[in-house]
Order: structure tokens, then C-alpha cells, then sequence
């Protein structure tokens, strides 16, 4: 390389010289193949009728004439060096002026990196110009910053000068620029009703003074996501919206009003349909702090599962120590919840009526007294011969339709039954008259709504939940846990009603 040793002869080595020149290629590349990769996706999602395979040309040739315009920005810049007579002489003066020293209204702002991640030693000195590493100047071409952070942002210098010595990926680099540039995270979008959900980047707000922004670690999935996904539920958000009633996370910003939680506490809370991603925002209300005895994954299936099933027995039942509870749908996350918390801490009986002898056997080995298939024979006639002619004293029904009489019909005299949702697909028609003829009460519970009408309720349910399960008394069952990527997987298991336990989704 005549012409690269005749250019060392006559210039002072203030530039890469040939390894960092080389270095700074490598991040190139890098940087077009990410590039390259998210052009390559937005084309795949706008144009869903084009097969993807005729678009994979286009995105190499975009990101080989990427590299190109930034490798000749390179060598326009006079990377490797200028020939000592072209300097200016002078305190203060530089051939580039991106290498001059910056001005005193010019002190650069300090950005750290998102969710804590150790930033690089960018090698930055006080009085040293902004780029220049340790022990001598390194020219910075002033097109690579514009890329990454807004013009004029004394961080793009030392930003850039990093990725020269680092060849840091352009993921991070669009992080550490700050809030404002670059900064998303993947979240599971439901753009069209009865479509499956796509996994979206979703920039993020700021912040309101009584909000707090979580890094979600678990999501719960729950039927009901799958109903407002369909158009199906009691509330209707607007499209497109991200699903996700409960989850459990890391506090990672607080508004500043906020005083029930700070920064690195671990949480569970509620949201309204935005939590199926990998950061949610709430309010502080909606916040509980998580014992340390209790883990993230434990915690995740708290919220709706434990939180209905306290609700369900302790407030609106009134389970007594030793009264006999039937439990529909006992496999399912509520359905064992409500077993645990009935038989661990009310002390009742219990009878799990399941739709498997698979499901069954699960309930049995969660600490049920009995159980029942309700697919072989009447419901009512298996619970008469294991309790008699006097019946349950408590039902709590998941299904519907046909089990939803049965068990109805299998209440002791003023038994109650507590109707929480319709699994099976059939809201039956209740006949008045089976209510007269033994007094018993039939009531709903729809646990979110009291967090609207009756907060001091709806807040107690989850703080005893949390305190059984520090105490040891709870013991909750995770069925399966899919990725955020397979979010419409999850949607399907349960919608199959193949399920067992809590279905969570793990968003690290």
C-alpha cells in the first residue's frame, strides 16, 4: 500500500492509522446489517402480501450502499491524517473542527445507559477535547454522530469516538444517546380484533407525577385478555392496544409524586391492558412491593388468580373452617387458587370438579379432599355420593353453561354459589325457583371492578395474598411460561383450554 506509507511519511499520526481505520469498518458493518435487518422488517409488516423472499435483495443492496456512503464519508474526512502544512497554528486551533476544545456553554450533558447497563469508559478527560482518547487526538468524522444523536449534542463526539475503539453495536449506541433517541422496548400489540398479536418496538412516555414506569419480568396470561383481544370483554380498549392485566417487575422510574415505591423495588401490580411488554406504566396505587421471601415468578400469579379467589371466599362467600366448597374448573390458575386459599387458610374442604382425569389428579395433589370428572356423568349425583343428601356448603363456578346447574343444584340449604366467568362458552339461564326452594344465594364477583367502586377492598385482597404466601400458607402452581415472542402460543393454550395452573409469559 504505496500510497498509505507515502501519506504516514508526510503526515503527523493524528488519525486511526490503519487498525483503528479497520475497527471503525467492522462497526460499519455491524451498523448496516442492524440497519439492514429493521428495514428488512418494516417493509415485511407494510407489505404482507409480497412474499418476504423477493424483498431480501432490496435490504442488502440498502445496507451495502450504506456501507459505502459512510466508508467514502470516511475517506473524504482525511481519516488516516492531514498533512501538517494544512493545520492551522494557534492556541485553540484545529484542522477539524470537530477536535476543537469545546466552549464553557458547551459542557456535555451525562447520559447513562438504559436499565442500568454499564456504559464504556468513552476515555473523556477535563480540559481534553471531547473524542480525543488518552494519550494523543483521534479524528472523529462529524457524519457519524449525526447519525446517532442530534446535531450540535457534544455526546455524539464521545460517542463516536467509542465506537472507533469499541465497534459498539447500533442498538446500544441508539440507547445511550438518551431518552429521547432511539429508546424502545418490544411489546405484544393488538392492532386488529381477532387477529393474533404482534411484537412490536413501542417508544415509551414520560412519566406522570403519581405514575411509575416498571421493568416487566412476568406477565399473567388470563382468559380475559384473550376476550378483550376479540372484542368479547366487559371493557373495550381501543385498537391498537397491548393486553396484560397483571404482572411483576423492577421499579425503574418513579413520577414525582410517587411515595408508596422507589427505584430497584420489586413489585406486582395491576394495569389497564398495557402490561403484556417489556415496560409498563402504572399508577402507584396499583403498586404492591414484594416480600423477599417471595420470587417474581411466584408473585406474577398473585394478582387476578389469588386476588379473585380471596375476594371470592373470604368477602363475598364467607367460607367457615369446615364447610365443604365445590371448585369448578380446579385445574385452571383461579381454580386452584381458589383450592389453596380454601383449604390452606379458611380451612375448609374441598371437592375439585375438573374436565380430565389428568385434571384431576392435579387437584388432588394440590390439597383436595376429592374430585370429580364432570365429562363422565352428572356433577350432581358424583357430589351426592360423596357428601349425601345435605350437599356443599359453598360453590364456586368457572365454567357455565350445564356444570354451572349442576352445581347449583348441589348446594346444601343456604348454600351460596359464586359464578366468576364462563370457560365453557355458555351463560346458562338461572331458574329462580332452585334458589326458593333451599335459600341459597347465587353471586358474581368481578374482581377488577372493585378496584374502581371499593378500593380499600380490592388493596386488601392482594396485601393478604401477599402475606399468605410470606407466611408459607400459599403455594402457588405455574402451568407454563412462553416467552414474549410466543404470546400467541399462550393465547391458544389457554383458549384450548389445555392449561394447567398460571400461564405466564417471561418478558427476560
Amino acid at each position: 500500500m504505496p500510497g498509505v506509507k507515502r501519506a504516514l511519511r508526510t503526515r503527523k499520526p493524528i488519525g486511526f492509522g490503519l487498525t483503528g481505520y479497520w475497527k471503525y469498518l467492522g462497526s460499519l458493518v455491524v451498523t448496516a446489517q442492524v440497519y439492514c435487518e429493521r428495514s428488512y422488517k418494516r417493509e415485511t409488516v407494510r407489505n404482507k402480501n409480497r412474499a418476504p423472499a423477493m424483498q431480501i435483495p432490496k435490504h442488502f443492496a440498502r445496507g451495502a450502499f450504506f456501507i459505502f456512503l459512510l466508508a467514502s464519508g470516511l475517506h473524504v474526512q482525511g481519516i488516516l491524517g492531514e498533512p501538517e502544512a494544512r493545520r492551522p497554528r494557534g492556541p485553540g486551533l484545529s484542522a477539524r473542527p470537530w477536535q476543537q476544545t469545546p466552549s464553557a456553554t458547551q459542557t456535555p450533558r451525562r447520559s447513562g445507559p438504559r436499565r442500568g447497563r454499564a456504559a464504556p469508559s468513552l476515555g473523556l478527560q477535563p480540559g481534553r477535547p471531547l473524542g480525543a482518547p488518552r494519550g494523543g487526538s483521534r479524528a472523529v468524522p462529524p457524519f457519524l454522530p449525526s447519525l446517532v444523536t442530534p446535531p450540535g449534542d457534544p455526546r455524539s463526539r464521545a460517542m463516536a469516538a467509542a465506537v472507533c475503539r469499541r465497534r459498539l453495536p447500533w442498538a446500544w449506541l441508539c440507547r445511550s444517546a438518551g431518552q429521547e433517541v432511539g429508546r424502545h422496548y418490544r411489546a405484544a400489540v393488538c392492532a386488529e380484533l381477532k387477529q393474533p398479536l404482534a411484537i412490536r418496538d413501542v417508544a415509551p412516555r414520560p412519566v406522570r407525577p403519581h405514575e411509575v414506569r416498571v421493568d416487566v419480568y412476568f406477565c399473567g396470561v388470563n382468559f380475559a385478555d384473550n376476550l378483550v383481544c376479540r372484542g368479547q370483554y366487559q371493557e373495550k380498549p381501543s385498537v391498537p392496544f397491548v393486553p396484560g392485566m397483571e404482572f411483576s417487575g423492577v421499579v425503574l422510574e418513579t413520577g414525582a409524586d410517587v411515595n408508596t415505591v422507589k427505584e430497584g423495588d420489586r413489585v406486582i401490580g395491576m394495569s389497564s391492558f398495557n402490561a403484556m411488554a417489556e415496560e409498563c406504566i402504572t399508577d402507584q396505587k396499583s403498586l404492591w412491593k414484594i416480600p423477599e421471601e417471595v420470587s417474581l415468578q411466584e408473585a406474577a400469579i398473585l394478582p387476578v388468580s389469588y386476588g379473585t379467589a380471596i375476594l371470592a371466599l373470604e368477602h363475598r362467600a364467607r367460607v367457615q373452617p369446615g364447610e365443604t366448597v365445590l371448585v369448578t374448573a380446579a385445574a385452571g390458575a383461579t381454580g386452584l387458587a381458589v383450592m389453596d386459599v380454601a383449604t390452606n387458610v379458611l380451612q375448609a374442604k374441598v371437592i375439585a370438579a375438573a374436565g380430565s382425569d389428568e385434571k384431576c389428579k392435579l387437584a388432588m395433589q394440590r390439597g383436595a379432599q376429592s374430585s370429580v370428572n364432570y365429562t363422565q356423568g352428572s356433577l350432581k349425583e358424583a357430589v351426592r355420593k360423596l357428601v349425601g343428601e345435605g350437599g356443599v356448603n359453598v360453590a364456586v363456578d368457572m365454567v357455565g353453561g350445564d356444570v354451572f346447574l349442576e352445581a347449583l343444584r348441589s348446594l346444601a340449604w343456604e348454600g351460596r354459589i359464586v359464578v366468576l366467568g364462563f370457560a365453557g362458552g355458555n351463560i346458562a339461564s338461572l331458574p329462580t325457583n332452585l334458589l326458593l326452594l333451599k335459600n341459597v344465594c347465587a353471586m358474581g364477583l368481578y374482581w377488577g371492578r372493585y378496584k374502581g367502586h371499593n378500593p380499600s377492598v380490592f388493596s386488601k385482597s392482594l396485601s393478604s395474598a401477599l402475606q399468605y404466601c410470606q407466611q408459607g400458607h400459599l403455594r402457588p402452581y405455574t402451568g407454563s411460561v412462553f416467552k414474549l415472542e410466543e404470546v400467541n402460543d399462550a393465547f391458544l393454550h389457554v383458549i384450548q383450554r389445555k392449561s394447567t395452573g398460571k400461564v405466564l409469559l417471561s418478558l427476560k
